[in-house]
């Protein structure tokens, strides 16, 4: 069973390589999901893992230690359930 997180980050979390540098990040980590900008600026993160404590670690470098976590002000979390087949990792249309 997969647990999944919904995540929004609010900041300057737009044309700074954020979608890209989620996805890097994610190929690190057993995790699978999307992530995609809005038009209200915001960034939305699907995150679904089967370990909770590999979800966490990758959920704690991106906003912590990786390379725009520094451009991000706010988050709003939610866990939710997981989407039934989701596998890999991908930046999603806008």
């Amino acid at each position: 069973m997969m647990i999944a997180k919904h995540i929004f980050y609010t900041g300057r979390v737009q044309g700074v390589g954020f979608r890209y540098t989620v996805r890097q990040l994610a190929a690190g980590y057993e995790v699978a999901g999307w992530v995609k900008n809005l038009t209200d600026g915001r960034v939305e993160l699907l995150a679904a893992a089967r370990d909770p404590e590999e979800l966490a670690a990758f959920l704690t470098e991106l906003k912590e230690n990786s390379a725009v976590a520094h451009y991000i002000r706010e988050v709003e979390e939610h866990t939710v359930p997981a989407p039934p087949g989701l596998t890999g990792f991908s930046i999603a249309r806008d």
